[in-house]
């Protein structure tokens, strides 16, 4: 209860302070907007009995129910004070504050869709005192991502409530109903429903739920995204102020989610670029064989490789970085992976003039851009390799006998040099050996000075384990893994990475 001082305690007469019936989320809705989260609270107990702790019912004097005739009846009450009254109302509507303010708090906080879901799952179930449930993203526009989350229930269990006809589940009629239909569904007994599809009561009987409540998720500017369900263990339903506190946070979650779901689709955008930016599989030659790693940002970096048959059983081999990232990047690194790829066919056996060509290519064309690149020209049969390089670290040969790095000349990143041009160096591979190709991404996403990373990416190779050495696809998930170790190889970040691995029989 507040405690609130005699010198601005508010006086309010009787008859007045009786007829205040202010619900709780009216007040929240007037009073409390939602705004900026600033700093969590201390985390609530746990839920006793079925009864949530994070939304403490607020006291309300009520009438007493009518005895039954016959039955003597107990002296009547003394009126509750006016001022308790109010401070007990305040107390409750401060409870409710302080408890969507923490949930909306942790939800601000995902960045992810998949967290976002979570987090709403979890939120909603504490405040309508659920223990399981399960949310489906169906956006309106039908342009994705669809997707079921479940919360309580393993993956084989949302299997079971896809097999349920769609129009006999909740979300199934709020996202297929009319626009501004329902705005939730509440299944207090399933089992004692006449018209139950017997598809669903078989699966809520395996699944061991009895009753369900649903809220649809749609804002003014996107429309239905998708609908939440919260999935009781025995027959039961939200109070009244439950539901009233699940539709406010519900309302917010869905802006976070539209947030979420565009954030998603322009990652898949970008992911699909960058995919048909590279070669969709590698050429096989005789001789040689190719294996390639790519890890990209969430934003889409200028990293790139190719690999591409050349006239007399040759063939060329390219790495290469363009600076920045985004739409942009991934636009420039399309545009000169192409112009390499002509160059090569017309003059591959002289890499200098190759990169010569695409140097002044970029100086005319992408005049705010820098690159670096690497390409070789091989002969499989006499397993030679004939580079050149501009700005890029030196491949990697790895064998029975030797992991060392090749010795190219050094040579500025092409658009940095009025004319580019730098000596070639020539290449013999053993029998067995392995010659890999990175980017700098590599060796930066490791967080250690240059001189470190190089010695971590030797020390990698040289730990290959020999039954892997015939594979250069395990050849490059080994040094991948531990120059990267602890998941670095998998987590976003702004550096992309590159691995171009060519093994010679």
């Amino acid at each position: 209860m507040l405690d609130i001082p005699s010198r601005v305690r508010v006086h309010v007469e009787p008859l007045l302070a009786a007829q205040i019936d202010m619900g709780v989320c009216d007040a929240i809705e007037q009073y409390a907007p939602v705004r900026k989260p600033h700093a969590m609270n201390a985390p609530h107990p746990s839920k006793v009995a079925g009864i949530d702790a994070t939304v403490p019912s607020p006291a309300h004097t009520v009438a007493p129910a009518p005895a039954a005739p016959g039955v003597p009846q107990a002296a009547p009450p003394v009126p509750a004070d006016p001022g308790a009254l109010l401070q007990d109302r305040l107390a409750g509507w401060v409870s409710d504050l302080t408890t969507l303010q923490e949930l909306t708090e942790r939800l601000a906080r995902t960045a992810s869709l998949t967290e976002a879901l979570q987090e709403l799952l979890h939120a909603g179930a504490a405040l309508v005192g659920a223990r399981r449930g399960l949310v489906v993203v169906e956006p309106c526009d039908g342009l994705g991502p669809d997707s079921m989350t479940g919360l309580g229930l393993a993956r084989s269990d949302l299997g079971h409530i896809e097999t349920v006809p769609r129009d006999c589940m909740a979300y199934g009629r709020l996202l297929d109903g009319p626009p501004g239909g329902e705005r939730e569904i509440a299944q207090p007994d399933l089992f004692s429903e006449d018209g139950l599809d017997p598809r669903h009561r078989e699966v809520a009987a395996r699944l061991g739920y009895a009753a369900s409540y649903a809220l649809p998720l749609c804002t003014d500017r996107d429309g239905a995204l998708g609908a939440a369900v919260w999935l009781y263990d025995e027959p039961a339903e939200p109070l009244e102020r439950q539901r009233h506190l699940a539709g406010i946070y519900t309302r917010y979650a869905a802006q976070h989610v539209a947030r979420m779901v565009e954030v998603e689709r322009a990652r898949a955008c970008l992911t699909t670029i960058t995919e048909e930016l590279l070669p969709s599989r590698l050429p096989r030659v005789p001789g040689v064989q190719l294996a390639a790693r790519r890890r990209s940002g969430p934003h889409g970096g200028g990293d790139w490789y190719d690999a591409l048959p050349l006239p007399d059983a040759a063939l060329g081999l390219a790495v290469g970085s363009v600076t920045g990232s985004g739409p942009g990047a991934l636009a420039a690194t399309g545009r000169l992976r192409a112009s390499l790829r002509a160059y090569a066919v017309m003059e591959g056996e002289d890499p200098v003039a190759v990169l010569s060509d695409l140097e002044l290519l970029l100086r005319l064309t992408e005049s705010a851009r820098s690159a670096t690149a690497l390409f070789a020209y091989c002969e499989p049969a006499l397993r030679k390799l004939t580079l050149a390089g501009a700005g890029h670290s030196p491949p990697l040969v790895i064998g029975p006998r030797r992991t060392e790095f090749v010795e190219t000349s050094l040579s500025a990143p092409l658009g940095m040099l009025a004319c580019w041009e730098a000596p070639s160096v020539e290449v013999t591979a053993e029998a067995g050996e392995t010659v890999l190709f990175y980017t700098d991404g590599l060796l930066q996403r490791t967080g250690d000075p240059m001189d470190r990373a190089f010695a971590r990416l030797h020390a990698a190779a040289a730990s290959v384990p020999r039954p892997l050495r015939g594979d250069p696809g395990a050849v490059a998930d080994h040094v991948l893994r531990t120059v990267l170790p602890d998941g670095l190889d998998e987590v976003d970040s702004t550096e992309d990475v590159i691995l171009l691995a060519a093994r010679f029989d």
